[in-house]
């Protein structure tokens, strides 16, 4: 089998995370795998399966014990991220709960701000997105559009959002606006809106290519009034934060895209070994088999950078640069590896109940979110020649 070739992983050695990967397996065993078909009719998952995963403390992993989280490091997130990934699991929006939104609150929160959503976080009982997207606006974060008017003691949210991650299901998102719009003092601000504030309003599950059980909405903010204690951070350093806390999502694509490189392999070797052609299993043609070595050898070399960066972000030491050097690659890879994986299984890789029919799906927009690919390449550029 495939884990007879691969290195061993030291960053899940520990009996901590081998009792953690046994929990997350039955989680998707018992919990998971039978409501897959159900949501993906939905376009979303149940608010039942975001509790459960509370309960069993699979949630805001690493954040700290006193506000309600694991206290663990983030290779457990990782840990959590690729068990999902190989199994192509892709509705429920853990990851963007707990890694993006989580480490918002936990940097830059007040502690007000802290105590009253972080404990909620963890047991699932709420749930929450961020809204950075627009119609206008994908990488370039600067040209967004949604205003925040000063009231004083509030602020007046006007604006759209979308493509946005857990969006109809959300209780609350972190919204990027515009503050001091068309002055001087123009800025990016980071507000945090809920759900029951008048004037949020959310549009209906996006149908996509892929990733069909995941929540994608719009949001819509018509004279929302905000109160100003919903402020994270200062007004205008939005933009900062962001660029800051977007190693870690750009890091937890990378992490998708190998565990599911990993997974379609382990798919296909799996099928290839059943199915036969011509009196032959496939994985007795050459093809099959140089086709399966170099899928396996990519992977692999991806895994080994990824394992490196997961270690550099849980001693809070990744750069930018490295965040988007494996988001940028690996998903390539991944788009590459899935694909051929997809070939060998011949006409039943193109039919929906196979998993890999919908990692092939599920996985394009990998090189879209996060930051495009194309983004990325500027990112690593502009870290070589910084210096110019």
């Amino acid at each position: 089998m495939l884990k007879n070739i691969l290195l061993e992983r030291k960053i899940y050695a520990s009996e901590e995370h081998k009792m953690m990967h046994e929990m997350i397996q039955e989680f998707i065993a018992n919990d998971i795998i039978d409501h897959l078909d159900e949501w993906e009719k939905n376009g979303m998952v149940s608010r039942e399966i975001w509790k459960r995963a509370g309960e069993l403390g699979l949630l805001c992993l690493d954040i700290p014990e006193i506000y309600g989280g694991g206290g663990l490091d983030f290779t457990f997130n990782a840990l959590l991220i690729e068990a999902f990934a190989k199994k192509g699991i892709t509705g429920p929006g853990f990851s963007l709960h707990s890694d993006i939104v989580a480490p918002y609150l936990l940097y830059y929160g007040t502690e007000a701000q802290k105590q009253k959503y972080l404990p909620l976080m963890a047991k699932g009982a709420i749930i929450t997105a961020i809204g950075m997207t627009e119609p206008t606006c994908g990488s370039d974060l600067k040209a967004l559009r949604t205003t925040a008017e000063d009231k004083g003691d509030y602020y007046l949210v006007n604006g759209q959002k979308t493509f946005i991650t857990n969006g109809f299901l959300c209780d609350m998102a972190i919204v990027a606006v515009k503050t001091n719009h068309n002055t001087e003092g123009e800025g990016v601000t980071l507000l945090i809106l809920e759900s029951t504030m008048e004037g949020f309003t959310k549009g209906v599950p996006l149908k996509k290519i892929g990733m069909k059980s995941q929540d994608t909405a719009e949001l819509f903010f018509d004279n929302v009034r905000v109160p100003k204690e919903n402020r994270l951070g200062d007004e205008k350093t939005g933009f900062k934060i962001m660029m800051q806390e977007l190693a870690r999502e750009r890091l937890t694509v990378g992490i998708m895209a190998v565990a599911t490189a990993e997974g379609a392999i382990e798919s296909t070797i799996a099928y290839t070994t059943e199915r036969t052609a011509f009196g032959t299993p496939i994985a007795g043609f050459q093809n099959t088999q140089f086709k399966l070595a170099e899928c396996t050898t990519q992977m692999q070399i991806h895994q080994a950078f990824l394992d490196r960066c997961i270690e550099l972000l849980a001693e809070h030491k990744l750069t930018t640069e490295s965040a988007s050097m494996i988001k940028y690659s690996a998903t390539d890879m991944c788009g590459h590896v899935v694909d051929e994986c997809l070939q060998l299984f011949g006409g039943y890789g193109y039919m929906w109940d196979y998993p890999i029919a919908r990692m092939y799906a599920d996985n394009r927009v990998a090189r879209i979110y996060a930051g495009t690919n194309e983004i990325m390449k500027i990112v690593i550029a502009r870290g070589l020649l910084k210096d110019l």
